[in-house]
């Protein structure tokens, strides 16, 4: 496959199930906008702007429903959607995708204040996922070089969930997607 191609195919999910839910009250096409495009307004690097669009292919790749969580299963759409992409993308991308659960129980571990600020669903999903993160998890996480990354891409990822915010389109990310591409 070219990477024009390769980009197309990711893509064409998003425009074939990416009107599915999130478990908030934006889609999941929506929400991949929406945090990719907070992280260009904090200008983030490319790669993480790519990561954030990218971070929940996982959830599009599985048939079980929008309710997953609300029937306490963990699809574990972070492993699912680095593996899915892992023939087209380097670490740089990747490694931020699948660590971005991750980030949420590190992040849960270091601030109450973070606890606090979850919406309902990340609440539910963060106790399918483990809960917060234990000290010598944090300690552990901290060791992955991308794991500066992945909590950038949380945030951004808590942030992308208004209804109604005006986003880019997809394919207005098509040539940045396209750049990392290998």
């Amino acid at each position: 496959m070219s990477p024009d191609q390769i980009v197309q195919m990711i893509f064409d999910v998003y425009n074939r199930v990416g009107h599915r839910q999130y478990g908030e009250s934006v889609t999941e096409l929506q929400h991949a906008l929406q945090t990719a495009t907070f992280a260009m307004q904090f200008n983030s690097s490319d790669d993480v702007v790519v990561a954030s669009l990218l971070h929940d292919y996982g959830h599009l790749q599985h048939d079980e429903g929008e309710d997953v969580a609300n029937r306490g299963i963990d699809m574990r759409h972070e492993d699912l959607g680095a593996i899915k992409l892992k023939h087209f993308f380097g670490a740089e991308i990747l490694e931020p995708i699948r660590l971005h659960v991750a980030a949420k129980r590190y992040l849960c571990h270091k601030s109450q204040t973070y606890v606090d600020g979850l919406s309902p669903a990340s609440r539910l999903s963060l106790e399918i996922q483990g809960g917060p993160m234990s000290d010598s998890e944090s300690i552990e996480f901290e060791f992955n070089p991308y794991y500066k990354s992945a909590v950038e891409l949380r945030r951004f990822d808590d942030m992308g969930k208004v209804p109604g915010m005006e986003t880019p389109t997809l394919e207005s990310f098509y040539s940045l997607v396209l750049s990392f591409v290998r």
